[in-house]
């Protein structure tokens, strides 16, 4: 196994090669109702760019497939949808338009060929369809408005375009859904929802490179659990279940938030992410405040438990680089982010650089232009 020293130089230096390719990160800061933007430098490091004044509590963001528009939601009244265009050579965003949204959504994405804007929302019990226009112009009108479980934290559609589903935190299920591509349009599968086990908390989640499995963050017991993925029929089943907490966590279970009891002890996981090459799967957990590193077996789905690093307090969201590099780590409680390089052969992960951030830092992408 290569030491520290050495697959940091290595890291570096496959930075350098490609630094002509520009690439920037971008960090909605909530309680400061904007987004930070930093440039990735040769040596790893990122350099601050203009920070953006977008509205109150804005937080879930989007990349478009074309990489060249950025949205983001504000969770604060008026609910709204604020689209950017990105200078693929400066980074700098510019306003391109807003439109209404249903709800509070926690969570947005867009259908593989940009034409869709999806929202969960946790507080509505529901998912929302809106057009997308050729200028990348959400329309203000959705197509749908679904009701679902209770919670519903996240959306995504798999890579065929066919497939949707969305987690309800609050009824351990995740709804699957039918998607017409044409017209936007959502239908519920036979059956209609995947039942997880009671107490999982179902949040985010990720879709191997081969869409063959989906990777399932467990908010309330930081579990991450493997399901297969019917390719013809969509159908969602589980396959196996391991914890991103370490063997000597004291932690206990979670249960469905806001709550009138103390949590300073309950698990409290937020997010997940694969590196491109499929190998490596990172959960983060916000109440130990640490990331959790697993191996991803091809073949079987499976994951086996590698390590937990100490990282940003309360770490809602990160990012892993197109290029699969480094992975950029947000806390809602902190005053920076954290780079990190990432070990192409361990997942192991080394702590490159803090950079100053905003309040209530929560989401992160990043995006490459070749």
């Amino acid at each position: 196994m290569k030491s520290f020293l050495t697959w940091g130089i290595i890291a570096m230096s496959a930075l350098a090669s490609s630094a002509h390719a520009a690439t920037f990160v971008y960090v909605s800061n909530a309680e400061d109702g904007e987004i930070a933007a930093y440039a990735v430098q040769p040596d790893a490091t990122l350099r601050a760019l203009a920070r953006t004044q977008v509205a109150k509590t804005v937080m879930p963001m989007a990349v478009s497939p074309s990489r060249r528009l950025l949205y983001a939601a504000s969770r604060a009244k008026p609910y709204t949808v604020h689209v950017y265009a990105i200078d693929p050579g400066t980074g700098a965003l510019k306003a391109l338009s807003t439109a209404p949204l249903a709800e509070s959504f926690p969570y947005i994405s867009l259908d593989r060929n940009g034409r869709f804007l999806f929202g969960a929302s946790y507080g509505g019990h529901l998912v929302s369809v809106n057009l997308v226009g050729g200028d990348g112009r959400v329309f203000p009108e959705p197509l749908q408005v679904i009701p679902v479980g209770r919670n519903a934290h996240s959306i995504l559609v798999d890579a065929t375009n066919r497939f949707v589903y969305v987690p309800n935190l609050g009824t351990d299920q995740i709804f699957q859904f039918l998607f017409d591509e044409k017209s936007g349009r959502l239908a519920s599968n036979t059956p209609a929802v995947a039942q997880m086990k009671p107490g999982t908390g179902p949040r985010h989640f990720v879709f191997s490179r081969d869409n063959r499995f989906v990777y399932l963050l467990s908010e309330l017991l930081a579990t991450v659990t493997t399901l297969s993925l019917d390719a013809k029929m969509g159908l969602l089943t589980e396959v196996s279940s391991a914890s991103a907490l370490p063997p000597d966590s004291k932690l206990a279970p979670g249960s469905p938030r806001p709550h009138p009891r103390n949590t300073d002890n309950d698990i409290w996981a937020a997010d997940l992410h694969l590196t491109p090459d499929g190998k490596f799967l990172y959960a983060s957990e916000r109440t130990s405040s640490t990331l959790a590193a697993f191996g991803v077996d091809a073949a079987s789905g499976k994951l086996g438990y590698l390590s937990s690093t100490p990282t940003e307090k309360q770490p809602r969201g990160f990012a892993i680089d197109p290029g699969g590099r480094f992975l950029v780590a947000s806390g809602e409680k902190s005053e920076t982010i954290s780079v990190y390089a990432l070990d192409p052969a361990s997942g192991a992960l080394k702590l490159l650089q803090k950079v100053p951030a905003g309040k209530g830092a929560n989401w992160v992408e990043i995006v490459a232009f070749d």
